[in-house]
């Protein structure tokens, strides 16, 4: 291709997210919902489809899809229909799945989705909202396994533990232009879902993945053109690669004198390829109709608006009261309610501290540092907001430096523990000894008579310099106003 993709051509996404509902049993049946367990103990007759058995719908995991789609500006519907949609995969026991079509339980919501603005500096962003078509219910299917050391290479074996758990299925109009808005649609999503504690959302597990459909055009047009769809993606890097490689393979049919075909897409993250499984089924393929078992999902007002008062603040509304209340920038206050665990932990550490910005720089600065390295979230880290709090008034009045408190973050979220108790037994007190620190500025001094020059013809910025080696000198451990206030003492006097 003469021109590069981007401006050639437009990329259309359209995103259908699955997300496991948090509930103690499956969405018809009281079959615990468990993950890890032996296969095929985790199953009812419900879910084994055995004669006779009916459905029976799980409150709990109605609960969670009105809360989604509330949290979501959704039109929660009063009535809704559960149907069947009849399909045959051997992890299918009844041979079709539970779901919502013609009547689902919300549409027409939206979500604010951060993306990057090409007028601001780097690193700025603006918001750009996308629209929900719809939320509906509906049971997973089980998992076949493929093992060639346990069933030969001609067959397979099928898990049912995960056929009946609840989902609800998101679906986005396709309003995404990019992988990169793709990535920032989900993360956002996921947030949310997470701030009102209707799922796990663990990617790893399951518990959040997604299809996207996926089409191009060329730039200025206003015509869509056949869609893909890419099935299973599980994790946001995938999601953005996947995509690119699916729009490019596209522009590459269509600059070849070909056309695209509409296809179920599969992804080869070490190919960085996408290759077609099966021709896309459509609706009627399905033969959707409503469930006989089934009556009608009838939800009162009254219930929806009580539903409605149990949302927490959710993120856009702690991002600005974080700026308004405590002062940060629109970039920090974003990046600390992300997430709801670590939004409450950034309160709960100024409530201790007094200090919001210093609490801020080290929450997203070291401790975010050392929850990466140690790949855990603040939830599951044994740090506390009294022990940060704790840390920074140590650092605040002169115990120990920034340093060497920045050395007992790592131990901190791993193990937890007591910092007053850590910096003693370290030895990581301040140096405050005035004998000490003399005998050390002095020797800086008297090895750097150039830069006392300096200062004293009036170049300030060498005191940072000649405060580095006396800090290098103490290991760290001076404290570097009483450093400063010495030196310069020092360099004043003939």
């Amino acid at each position: 291709m003469s021109d590069t993709f981007e401006d050639q051509y437009e990329t259309i996404i359209g995103l259908e997210v699955h997300c496991q509902l948090r509930t103690e049993s499956k969405l018809f049946s009281p079959a615990p919902v468990t993950y890890g367990a032996e296969p095929n103990h985790s199953v009812e007759p419900v879910c084994l489809a055995l004669p006779g058995v009916l459905p029976v719908l799980n409150r709990r995991a109605v609960e969670c899809a009105i809360l989604a789609g509330l949290a979501t500006h959704c039109q929660i519907h009063t009535r809704s229909v559960f149907e069947r949609k009849n399909y045959f995969y051997p992890d299918l026991p009844k041979g079709y799945q539970i779901s919502q079509f013609e009547f689902p339980l919300a549409t027409a919501g939206w979500i604010d989705i951060p993306v990057s603005d090409p007028d601001a500096p780097e690193g700025g962003t603006e918001t750009k909202r996308i629209g929900l078509t719809r939320i509906h219910m509906e049971e997973d299917a089980g998992k076949s396994i493929h093992d060639d050391s346990i069933a030969g290479s001609d067959a397979s074996l099928v898990d049912l533990n995960r056929a009946g758990i609840p989902l609800i299925e998101i679906v986005s109009e396709p309003d995404l232009r990019s992988a990169e808005e793709a990535g920032s649609y989900l993360r956002t999503l996921r947030s949310i879902l997470r701030y009102i504690d209707v799922t796990d959302a663990d990617m790893e597990k399951g518990h959040f993945r997604c299809d996207a459909n996926v089409s191009i055009r060329p730039k200025g047009s206003t015509e869509l053109g056949t869609r893909t769809e890419l099935k299973n993606l599980n994790s946001f890097r995938f999601v953005e690669s996947a995509i690119a490689s699916e729009a490019r393979r596209q522009a590459q049919v269509i600059e070849s004198g070909g056309r695209v075909i509409q296809a179920t897409m599969a992804f080869d993250a070490n190919t960085d390829r996408t290759r077609v499984l099966r021709l896309k089924e459509d609706a009627h393929d399905y033969r959707y109709f409503p469930d006989p078992d089934l009556i009608p999902l009838v939800v009162d007002e009254s219930e929806i608006e009580h539903l409605r008062e149990r949302l927490p603040e959710l993120a856009d509304g702690k991002r600005a009261r974080f700026q308004s209340e405590f002062g940060l920038s629109e970039y920090d206050a974003r990046l600390l309610a992300t997430s709801r665990s670590l939004a409450e932990f950034f309160e709960a550490t100024v409530a201790e501290s007094g200090n919001a910005k210093v609490a801020a720089n080290w929450i997203l600065r070291d401790v975010a540092k050392a929850l990466s390295d140690q790949n855990l979230e603040i939830e599951r880290s044994k740090l506390t907001p009294g022990s940060l709090a704790r840390l920074l008034r140590l650092v605040e009045d002169g115990t120990t430096t920034t340093k060497s408190a920045q050395q007992l973050i790592p131990d901190l979220v791993r193990e937890g523990g007591s910092p007053d108790d850590m910096v003693r037994e370290r030895g990581l007190e301040a140096v405050s000894d005035s004998g000490v620190l003399a005998a050390a500025v002095d020797d800086v001094l008297a090895q750097h008579p150039e830069n006392v020059a300096k200062f004293r013809a009036g170049e300030d910025k060498v005191l940072n310099f000649l405060m580095g080696r006396v800090m290098r000198r103490t290991e760290g451990k001076a404290n570097p106003a009483a450093v400063r206030e010495l030196l310069i003492e020092r360099m004043k006097e003939d």
